[in-house]
């Protein structure tokens, strides 16, 4: 079975475009075009991701977002029209995966669905069953599971991505690039602050070290490190 993915949008003609190349890549999808229906789809669990417009009358994306995470941690990516860096950082800093600036190309957004499913799906790795531990925080790739001094921490899947890049390179400095590369599955883009808002997110969700310290820390014009603590 295929994976399926949610469209919500209220551009009915961009909607089918998209629909049409994501099913010529072998994909299901489903389609809806206003944020209320959307809501429900995403959480019914039959979806791997959804792909939620920003703006669309009645309930917009960024309130449907906030309903979705209040119960789910499905993939989402935003819609956003290109160049508003407030819907953006918002979106993100309310639990969004990614985001995708409009207009773009069925090609562009497939990509990017397709590197989210790649890093959400079964661990495919050697040693992925095996636990990675570093000082009280404890992660289990294959789960999507991560604990902290034994207590469970609830993350979107972009969150855990670039916290499990983080834990394996624990002690090292790891670059906004590769961060990119491997948790988003893109590139880095200029101007982009996407890693910077998750990383400020996973701050918030792990406790602090007995100094006060965070555990993930800032390189100036390097990267972001996790400290063993």
């Amino acid at each position: 079975m295929s994976e399926k993915i949610l469209l919500v949008d209220d551009d009915i003609e961009l909607v089918e475009m998209i629909r049409d190349y994501l099913k010529q890549e072998g994909y299901e999808v489903g389609t809806v075009h206003d944020g209320e229906r959307g809501v429900r789809e995403a959480l019914s669990g039959d979806y791997a991701i959804a792909v939620l417009d920003v703006m669309m009358p009645g309930m917009s994306g960024i309130n449907a977002l906030r309903q979705i995470r209040s119960e789910s941690s499905i993939p989402v990516i935003m819609l956003t029209a290109r160049g508003d860096d407030s819907d953006r950082i918002h979106g993100l800093e309310l639990g969004a995966d990614d985001y995708v600036p409009k207009p773009c190309t069925p090609r562009e957004l497939t990509a990017r669905i397709r590197a989210i499913l790649k890093r959400t799906g079964p661990a495919r790795e050697a040693g992925a069953l095996q636990a990675i531990k570093v000082g009280a925080l404890e992660i289990w790739p294959e789960k999507r599971k991560a604990e902290w001094d034994g207590k469970s921490i609830e993350l979107t899947s972009t969150e855990f991505n670039l916290l499990e890049v983080l834990a394996r390179h624990a002690g090292q400095i790891v670059s906004k690039e590769e961060l990119s590369r491997q948790g988003l599955g893109r590139p880095l883009m200029r101007f982009d602050r996407s890693i910077d808002v998750h990383v400020s997110s996973l701050r918030q969700k792990l406790a602090e070290l007995p100094d006060g310290r965070s555990c993930i820390q800032t390189v100036i014009r390097k990267g972001y490190m996790l400290i063993k603590g």
